[in-house]
């Protein structure tokens, strides 16, 4: 079970560099408050918005 654990951990840190990115992104260009708020809630998202567009063009 250790190595299970081990060999996927890398896409967690994937996952949060990303997380990391698109918070910075989205935050960056935010005009107040509740739009930074609004931003990180995109932020946790995004991996959700492109596998659904992926499918939607691909005609999944």
């Amino acid at each position: 079970m250790k190595n299970d654990v081990q060999k996927n951990a890398s896409s967690g840190v994937v996952y949060a560099m990303g997380l990391i990115g698109a918070a910075i992104y989205f935050i960056s260009h935010a005009v107040g408050f509740w739009m930074g708020v609004l931003g990180f809630l995109k932020a946790v998202i995004w991996p959700v918005l492109l596998v659904y567009e992926a499918f939607k063009h691909f005609g999944l």
